[in-house]
């Protein structure tokens, strides 16, 4: 029986215009009234999921940052937080600079959270995007949510840092994760998010032996579940490792073609769909009342 479901937001919960429709939250809250603990793993530093988590609103505390950071939304009471050894900081950024890569690096894991940044070439347009997009999101509290500083190496030392990340064209990102896995082997866990029709990859640089699936794994070991009591719900690269891990693994309509081949996956509608919402009432509701 599924006793905890989690959802990735980007392409999953979230619509195609970054919205959380009415169906996929009237299917959550059901959930919920059956005793399912519900939740979000994302990718997304926790700072830019809190808004749609207090939107939502959850049972559980959510996983971000791919399962580095687990925190209740509305308490930022933290839960489990996973580091980069500044050591290995540097090294990360070493690499990226060499490459030519833009770092963005996530900080202050006791508080909202904070990303530092130093440079943004021209032609990274998609960064410079995120850049004005978060800081309107995040309205009067932008220049703590997103903080430009002279050198990124110069401010280690006074923060804790959760994960780096560097974005662009699916061809260099593919390069400098090659890159960074030959340079770092086994210090950090490297996922790529990857969106072909866009030619748009993100790489997020993790602590080692971190992902949405650990952070699962904790949540569940912290209520007595085990993992075929566990639900999840993704479309990309970086939702496998929990796909493999849960007990019931589903995957959007828009999923990548080789995640929609997987027979042990099932599918459900596109983000766009409430695929959500249906996977939930037929694999959740479905059961309870069938």
């Amino acid at each position: 029986m599924i006793k905890l479901l989690a959802l990735d937001l980007d392409g999953t919960l979230l619509d195609s215009k970054g919205r959380v429709s009415n169906e996929n939250i009237s299917a959550i809250r059901k959930a919920e009234e059956q005793g399912i603990l519900v939740t979000i793993a994302t990718g997304r530093r926790f700072r830019d999921a809190r808004p749609v988590a207090l939107e939502v609103g959850f049972n559980a505390p959510i996983l971000t940052h791919n399962g580095a950071l687990i925190k209740f939304a509305e308490s930022l009471e933290t839960i489990e937080v996973s580091l980069i050894e500044n050591e290995t900081t540097k090294e990360i950024l070493k690499v990226g600079r060499e490459f030519g890569g833009d770092a963005l690096v996530s900080t202050d894991p006791k508080g909202k959270g904070t990303l530092l940044y130093d440079t943004i070439s021209d032609e990274n347009l998609p960064l410079q995007k995120y850049i004005i997009w978060a800081r309107h999101l995040h309205g009067d509290e932008a220049e703590e949510a997103v903080h430009h500083v002279d050198k990124i190496e110069e401010v280690l030392d006074d923060n804790e840092i959760i994960h780096i990340s560097y974005s662009g064209s699916c061809n260099p990102m593919y390069e400098l994760q090659r890159l960074l896995e030959d340079e770092l082997q086994n210090s950090v866990n490297i996922l790529a998010t990857i969106y072909p029709h866009l030619d748009f990859t993100l790489l997020d640089i993790l602590p080692p032996n971190t992902s949405k699936a650990t952070g699962l794994d904790h949540l569940a070991m912290m209520h007595n579940f085990s993992h075929s009591e566990v639900m999840v719900i993704g479309d990309n690269f970086n939702d496998l490792e929990m796909l493999e891990y849960a007990g019931t693994s589903v995957v959007m309509g828009n999923a990548d073609e080789s995640l929609l081949e997987r027979e042990e996956f099932y599918t459900t509608l596109s983000n766009n769909e409430n695929g959500v919402a249906a996977a939930i009432n037929k694999l959740i509701l479905g059961e309870i009342n069938g």
